[in-house]
């Protein structure tokens, strides 16, 4: 099954923070979709991963990718970088180029557990996200999830949560608590084990599946690539 991006829903709205044909393709997105066609979360040289923006740029273009997101710890450097290169690429030819949202990884605390809150689609100028872009995990008070959630609310994006089952509580504990804090959806496809060729992984993805159903949440895939692939999670 193929997923299709929704037309621009407001031509005011920047195409990177077109939140309704996000949401319009996270309600599509099926196990088969990244790493090819779609990808929500990568990281680049300006958080810990080990591609240049521009790099990456390249090689989702390569790749065929239809749309994605740098999601970077705390930063949304790499994503303005992508941004003026995606920017001129338009300029300078015509042809077809992937759509790249605003993202970002964030850390914080949910059930008194460390858990990955991404954040897409967003306004990155917008106050409410200052103190979650500042290229180090939030302490305190604006470390806890339903603060960052109703953040990146606030600047008019979805937050998911990344990878539920590799935390310390079981996806079980952790998504009904963010749901009952508004997340808007999870990571449900993932490779857990980084296997090679990517593969979302079946029995923690059926996990998954089953609570966001329940709980009438988005589903989101990604690699979270931080080495030289967007193919492979290292």
């Amino acid at each position: 099954m193929a997923v299709e991006l929704a037309p621009a829903s407001n031509p005011l709205i920047p195409a990177a923070r077109d939140v309704t044909a996000l949401r319009h393709v996270f309600e599509q997105v099926h196990a088969g979709s990244c790493p090819t066609s779609f990808n929500f979360h990568m990281h680049t040289v300006n958080s810990d991963g080990q591609l240049r923006p521009e790099a990456l740029m390249q090689q989702a273009i390569a790749i065929g990718l239809q749309g994605f997101a740098i999601t970077d710890h705390h930063s949304v450097n790499g994503y303005r970088i992508a941004q003026r290169w995606l920017d001129e690429q338009h300029l300078e030819q015509d042809r077809f180029l992937p759509h790249l949202w605003v993202g970002v990884e964030v850390t914080s605390r949910l059930l008194d557990t460390e858990v990955h809150i991404l954040g897409y689609a967003f306004d990155p100028e917008s106050p409410a996200m200052q103190r979650y872009l500042q290229r180090h995990a939030p302490q305190g008070e604006d470390a806890k999830a339903e603060r960052v959630i109703s953040a990146i609310h606030q600047a008019g994006g979805l937050a998911v949560l990344a990878h539920p089952v590799r935390y310390k509580r079981s996806p079980e504990d952790l998504i009904p608590q963010a749901a009952q804090f508004g997340i808007d959806g999870v990571e449900a496809y993932y490779a857990y084990n980084n296997p090679n060729p990517w593969q979302t992984s079946p029995e923690q993805t059926g996990r998954v599946q089953r609570l966001s159903a329940a709980f009438n949440l988005l589903n989101t895939c990604g690699t979270d690539t931080h080495g030289l692939s967007l193919l492979q999670r290292l």
